[in-house]
């Protein structure tokens, strides 16, 4: 049902905006309604029910998503509605595993959050072939089953380990070096 409330509140915010861009003189939200083909006009009746359906305090957080949504600067807000497009055009499937993604997202603890806002932003700061890299990782990890995560971080964890132990010999090497050269200079 939330998803519907989204959906809804992106109908009413998306569908002045086409109004608007379709005419030049300020509409009443009446007037857009009613120059929407009725298949929209039936759309938008269905999606209302639904948000009436909503628990008060569902429809107050709508409200004030609505609000933050008008104060954003044009540009922002052209983007918000650019995704909620391309959100819409997704297949039904594609859309529930971004509604159950988010939904996991806010119910993790808020520095988890933070950790995993982070890693997104570093992804979309890296270099193009070393962001198409991190997203192939990424798909290729979501395709395993726990137990081939399992096996994965294990490979992991060894790897590491390999990597240390190659540091530690080469800086026990560096060591002996330099104590052989530091001898040879006190022989002398």
């Amino acid at each position: 049902m939330r998803a519907a409330g989204i959906a809804l509140l992106a109908a009413l915010v998306v569908a002045p905006g086409l109004a608007r861009a379709q005419s030049a003189p300020p509409q009443s939200a009446e007037e857009r309604f009613r120059n929407l083909p009725p298949e929209k006009q039936e759309e938008l009746r269905k999606r209302f029910r639904e948000l009436q359906q909503l628990p008060p305090e569902e429809r107050q957080k709508l409200r004030e998503n609505l609000e933050r949504l008008n104060r954003m600067p044009p540009s922002e807000r052209a983007q918000v509605e650019d995704n909620f497009r391309r959100f819409r055009d997704m297949p039904p499937e594609e859309r529930q595993q971004i509604l159950e993604r988010w939904r996991k997202f806010k119910n993790l603890p808020p520095e988890r959050r933070a950790q995993l806002r982070e890693q997104f932003f570093r992804v979309l700061r890296a270099d193009p072939a070393r962001r198409k890299q991190i997203l192939e990782n990424m798909r290729r990890w979501e395709q395993m089953t726990p137990d081939e995560r399992e096996q994965a971080r294990e490979r992991f964890r060894e790897r590491q380990e390999e990597r240390r132990m190659r540091r530690e010999e080469r800086r026990e090497k560096k060591e002996q070096r330099r104590e052989k050269r530091i001898e040879r200079l006190h022989s002398r």
